[in-house]
């Protein structure tokens, strides 16, 4: 069945439709309002929250954009949804009606009713449009007697917009009279994220996040404010971590706060104002010098390569003229160091000259402060000169933490003078007396500080009579030295033989020169050697047989008295020598004994190298010799066999294990052993003396040949000087003046030596009754001798050379003469080595000793002088470039 139903459209009314419509736009023209002023007060809002908390505190950037997301919230979500609830849920008239009900419940209702049939669906049949229309007219015609604006929704755009123009007003105030603040909240307020920092009216400069300082020690932070800041508190607070806040004044733009020392990181909270910071401090070590070096550059002369050495001590020395470089090594990497202000003694340093410039000016050194040279850890001063005296370098660093060293710290240089070398002579006695043969064994040491260039010897002869040979002079340089030598010690055997010195007198020195250039050599002290002839050595020998023989006999004498006291203790009992002054008495002589047999063992060894020498000068008869050698033996065996004997039974009879007839017994023994040493000690005694009979007897054969050996070199100095003759002293050439002032003094001298020769002839043939002495002896007064000396040396000092040189030869030849007598005596013992003694096996056996002997001393002399020459070889190789 088809459905008959049909809907059918009437209009509202006219007046109904304008009130709806005004209705309508009332309500849209509110909301809309409503949402843009809140969007904009969101805005306002937030950005003046933003602007009020920076003046009390860095609004973080996080807070910042939840302000900012709050803020535009409003505009951005609340404002849609405030439309979409207003404006779109409110565009038709049943809603409309809906919203009229809500303040006028029944005007609504039969509002809603119209609208609703106003599209109502019915049948033909049931369908009164005039029914409907007369409805919707009535209620028209009730709408049109009331206003329906009063059922419009309470409107707050009014509010919204005063709010709205209360923080623009505040917002644009904050603008004008702080711009710069109100630009940087708003900065701050749109980006949020930006590293914009807060702007405040106190506004302080530099200000750090993080602050090393020195772990353990008071520290200050020091705020300066700025000449742009606003607002310029009186008063500053400062906090570290939980600790009492600390205040400080403003004075001269500063804020400096005192902590106190700190152990571990903290943060400390700035106040200042509307200035807030926080700032990071981080106590750590002082950075501390690991280590200092110092690279010193030698000057060019002595040759040396840079050296670096370490410096514990915080002193350098060096040489002046040197150029040092001082480098310390921290215990963090450095940022910064200097050196100075300097302080010397005498003087300061001054630049290197590879300091210079290409200008060629030396540019000025700043003794003030000068800049070190930073390379991670290490920082170094340029090269520096040294000129003199002594040089206090003060440094300071500062870390890449910014933290400085310890003051104080200073390097001293010290400049030191470049010395002379030093030089000696080792194992050699200052006074030497030897024959030309003999050989000195020596050693040279050598010593500088900056190294040694040469060292050697040098020696220097000087004759101690006149004569027409050239005095000795020489030297032996025994090594090339080099830069880096600072000691040297060189083994050396000098010979006169090797060198062809004749005797005399010689000064032998030790030389040594290093680099410093116009020094030149420096010298050891002297070694005296007096290189004697044959006659001259006899004559030594002669004087130390003397002695020899005075110190025996004094041992004789002390023996016998030592005898002596023994006897009157042997009268003793055992009672009284078991007694306690008995063992002193005992011990005493015991002691007593020991000393002598200390001094003839000496005597002993003394005696034996005057034997040795003896045979080694070979003008020496046979006879002689072997009596020398019985005396040397018979004081060996006294000192190590039969003196001992004394002494052991003495320190027996004083052992308290002993009866008292074994006490008196060893007293005894010894009573008798000692009788024994001491006729032994005279039998040497005659031995000797004979033997030093014989030796003086040879003695004045040499005595003679020397004087005459003078005398012919002072008439052949007096002839060198004849071109002088006559002329007196004031005329004559200070150097003939000095020549001939020597041969006055050596004429006066041989003049003694004769007079002392014929005293000694006639003390001899006292003794020995030789007839052969005594005739020589009167035929030298006869002559008078002493007189034709002294002639010679008046002839001298009036300059009559010829005069003098004639009477000189013909007294030299007669002493010649009268040393020939002597040496050509049958019964001389100088006679060429004959003499006395029974033949048979023991002078045979003596002659085979003598000769090995000497074979020895050759075969030892050969050898020393094989080592003379090896040390010359070495000059040589060392001259040799």
């Amino acid at each position: 069945m088809p459905d008959d139903r049909h809907s059918s459209s009437a209009p509202l009314p006219e007046s109904l439709r304008r009130q709806l419509e005004e209705f309508r736009r009332q309500l849209w023209r509110s909301k809309i309002a409503e949402a843009i002023f809140a969007g904009i007060f969101g805005l306002l809002f937030s950005y003046l929250l933003v602007f009020g908390l920076d003046r009390l505190w860095p609004t973080p950037a996080i807070v910042r954009l939840i302000i900012l997301l709050g803020g535009t919230s409003l505009a951005a979500v609340f404002a849609p949804i405030w439309l979409h609830r207003w404006v779109w849920g409110h565009r038709h008239d049943n809603q409309l009606a809906r919203l009229i009900a809500r303040k006028h419940p029944g005007l609504g209702d039969r509002l809603l009713g119209v609208v609703e049939l106003q599209k109502q669906l019915e049948n033909e049949d049931s369908l009164s449009p005039r029914l409907r229309a007369a409805a919707m007219e009535a209620v028209a015609a009730e709408a049109e007697k009331r206003k329906l604006n009063d059922s419009l929704p309470a409107s707050r755009h009014r509010r919204w917009s005063l709010a709205v123009i209360a923080l623009f007003l505040i917002a644009g105030t904050a603008l004008v009279i702080v711009p710069k603040a109100g630009l940087n909240s708003l900065k701050r307020w749109l980006f949020p994220l930006s590293s914009t920092a807060r702007y405040t009216f106190t506004l302080l400069e530099d200000v750090p996040f993080q602050l090393p300082v020195p772990q353990g020690e008071a520290f200050s932070i020091d705020l300066r404010l700025s000449e742009d800041s606003e607002w310029q508190p009186e008063i500053g607070e400062a906090q570290y971590g939980r600790q009492d806040p600390v205040w400080a004044k403003l004075d001269d733009g500063h804020y400096r706060f005192e902590f106190p020392g700190q152990q571990d990181p903290g943060e400390v909270r700035i106040q200042i104002g509307d200035a807030r910071h926080e700032i990071t401090v981080i106590p750590s070590l002082r950075p501390s010098i690991s280590s200092t070096v110092a690279e010193i550059n030698y000057p060019d002369y002595l040759e040396l390569e840079n050296r670096i050495i370490d410096v514990p001590t915080g002193v350098v020395t060096v040489v002046e003229g040197s150029q040092v470089q001082l480098t310390i090594e921290a215990s963090r990497a450095l940022a910064s160091a200097e050196f100075g202000p300097l302080s010397a003694a005498t003087s300061l340093l001054t630049p290197a000259p590879s300091a210079r410039q290409d200008s060629g000016e030396t540019p000025a050194f700043d003794p003030e402060a000068a800049s070190m040279d930073i390379s991670d850890s290490r920082a170094s001063t340029g090269f520096l000169k040294v000129t003199s005296g002594s040089t206090n370098v003060p440094m300071s660093w500062r870390d890449d933490l910014g933290l400085t060293g310890n003051e104080g710290f200073t390097i001293r240089i010290d400049a030191l003078k470049d010395e002379a070398p030093t030089t000696y002579l080792q194992g050699v006695q200052t006074q030497k007396v030897m024959l030309p043969e003999e050989t000195i064994d020596l050693e040279v040491i050598a010593e500088d500080d900056y190294g040694l260039k040469e060292y050697g010897l040098v020696w220097e002869g000087q004759f101690t009579r006149p004569t027409d040979e050239v005095p000795a002079k020489g030297e032996l340089r025994l090594e090339e030295g080099q830069p880096s030598m600072n000691r040297a010690a060189m083994p050396a055997a000098f010979s006169p033989l090797t060198y062809e010195i004749s005797p005399q007198k010689l000064t032998l020195r030790a030389y040594a020169e290093d680099y410093l250039p116009g020094r030149g050599r420096v010298y050891s002290q002297p070694i005296i050697i007096h290189v004697l002839s044959r006659d001259e050595h006899a004559q030594m020998l002669k004087n130390q047989f003397d002695r020899a023989i005075s110190e025996l006999e004094d041992m004789a004498r002390r023996e016998r008295n030592l005898l002596e006291e023994n006897q009157r203790i042997e009268r003793l009992d055992g009672e009284e020598l078991q007694s306690e002054e008995g063992r002193q008495r005992l011990a005493e002589q015991e002691e007593a004994e020991r000393q002598q047999v200390e001094r003839m063992e000496n005597l002993a060894e003394k005696m034996e190298e005057l034997l040795k020498n003896s045979s080694r000068n070979g003008t020496i008869d046979k006879e002689t010799l072997k009596k020398m050698a019985e005396t040397a033996q018979a004081m060996r065996e006294l000192g190590e066999q039969d003196m001992p004997k004394v002494e052991d039974k003495l320190d027996e009879a004083q052992d308290q294990k002993n009866t008292e007839e074994k006490s008196e017994q060893d007293v005894e023994k010894a009573v008798e052993q000692q009788q024994q040493n001491l006729e032994k000690m005279q039998e040497t005694i005659e031995k000797a003396n004979d033997a030093n009979q014989r030796f003086e007897a040879s003695t004045f054969v040499n005595r003679l040949k020397k004087a005459a050996g003078e005398e012919e070199a002072i008439a052949m100095t007096a002839l060198a000087g004849s071109r002088n003759f006559g002329l007196h002293s004031r005329e004559l050439d200070p150097a003939d003046l000095r020549l001939l002032n020597e041969a006055v003094r050596q004429q006066s001298d041989t003049a003694s030596d004769v007079h002392w020769i014929q005293e000694d002839l006639g003390h001899f043939f006292t003794r020995s009754n030789k007839q052969e002495f005594r005739e020589i002896l009167d035929e030298m007064i006869t002559s008078e001798i002493d007189l034709g000396l002294e002639d010679i040396r008046l002839s001298l000092i009036k300059n009559h050379s010829y005069i003098a040189a004639d009477q000189a030869k013909n007294w030299s030849a007669k002493l010649l003469e009268w040393a020939k007598k002597l040496e050509g005596s049958e019964d001389s013992p100088a006679g060429g080595g004959g003499g006395g003694g029974g033949g048979g096996g023991e002078d045979e056996d003596f002659d085979f000793m003598l000769r090995v002997m000497r074979l020895i001393q050759q075969e030892q002399d050969l050898r020393a002088r094989t080592r003379a020459l090896e040390t010359l070889r070495r000059s040589f190789e060392a001259e040799t470039p």
